[in-house]
């Protein structure tokens, strides 16, 4: 029975060493890309959301986001 470098126990080593190395790039990708597609998540708010952020700027007075919240909500419907 042969040992060490040349017998089964290597082929296993080497996938090991394979498998690990794959799933260690994976996570860095996941980590990498998760940080782009929670920055998307940010852009595709919904309009009311919008809306109440453009009033919390003080972009718009309350009169203006009532009005635009009422066609929004009728818009929805």
């Amino acid at each position: 029975m042969m040992h060490g470098m040349y017998g089964y126990g290597s082929i296993w080593m080497i996938v090991f060493w394979i498998i690990l190395i794959g799933f260690g790039i994976y996570l860095l990708m996941k980590f990498i890309n998760g940080d782009k597609d929670s920055g998307n998540n940010n852009k595709k708010s919904s309009p009311l959301q919008t809306l109440q952020e453009r009033l919390s700027r003080g972009e718009i007075d309350e009169e203006e986001y009532e009005h635009l919240k009422s066609i929004i909500k009728r818009d929805k419907d």
